[in-house]
């Protein structure tokens, strides 16, 4: 017998680089998401869509249409949808201050929290020296990068044939390189002294698909991961409380579970 999904609810979500139009995208795993999770708020915080994939190669599955009709459902069943353009899909930068099928499009928000902390809620690619002054550097990495993913999609592949779970090779190798690890910092630093600036509590951004709540001298910085890697979002409790999900581990769960309740043959 076949039972309906229990949806887990929040207070608001916060999700960042799915981007749907290229191949690593894990459009899929975001669709099983989004039946067990949803908000009163729903933040998309950039490169959603990859502009700069789709410029250069067409590829858009049924799953990638899928995302945005189940976000465009949610809209139109009540949720507030708000979309903070990155730089992969900095074409919607055109377009802020209007609505698309109810998703608001602006530059970037200051969400209020439970508890009345205020964030800042940027995608944070502007805070990004390579992206703002290096745009032909940030492409080239951008295709070093692809192909990284395309390499992690065979490796995981292997995987699954010895019913071994989910495992990011390339995010792997990305925390093992130095420099990557110190950009990560540098970025985090910046984005801190931006929140300072703005006179708000933390800051709430994507972009460098690496999932994080950090506290430091009473500032937060939180950052929603990705969906090309790692699987993860961010979320707000009714609390106020935040909280990164990683989904490839609780869609594990969800799949023993599924596994123990079907009817045992004979």
């Amino acid at each position: 017998m076949k039972h309906d999904p229990i949806i887990q609810r929040y207070r608001s979500l916060f999700i960042s680089d799915i981007h749907l139009g290229t191949r690593g995208s894990q459009a899929e795993k975001f669709l099983d998401f989004l039946r067990f999770h949803d908000a009163e708020t729903i933040y998309l915080v950039g490169d959603i869509v990859d502009g700069w994939a789709l410029r250069s190669s067409w590829h858009w599955p049924q799953a990638h249409n899928d995302v945005v009709q189940k976000l465009l459902r949610k809209a139109r069943k009540g949720t507030r949808l708000v979309y903070i353009p990155g730089n992969h899909d900095e074409f919607l930068r055109d377009y802020y201050g209007s609505h698309f099928g109810g998703v608001e499009v602006i530059a970037d928000a200051i969400h209020i929290s439970a508890d009345g902390q205020k964030f800042l809620v940027t995608h944070g690619d502007l805070f990004d020296i390579v992206i703002k002054h290096a745009r032909w550097v940030a492409h080239l990495g951008d295709r070093a990068y692809d192909f990284a993913i395309f390499a992690n999609t065979i490796f995981n592949r292997f995987r699954r044939l010895f019913g071994l779970p989910y495992w990011s090779l390339s995010k792997w190798a990305k925390l093992k390189v130095k420099n990557a690890v110190n950009f990560i910092g540098d970025f985090e630093e910046v984005l801190i002294r931006e929140a300072r600036r703005h006179g708000v509590d933390g800051v709430i951004c994507g972009h460098i698909h690496h999932a994080a709540i950090r506290r430091e001298s009473g500032f937060t910085y939180m950052n929603c991961g990705d969906w090309v890697e790692s699987c993860t979002a961010l979320v707000e409790h009714e609390d106020g409380c935040f909280e990164i999900i990683t989904w490839t581990e609780i869609h594990a769960v969800h799949e023993e579970i599924a596994a123990a309740h079907e009817p045992q043959a004979a």
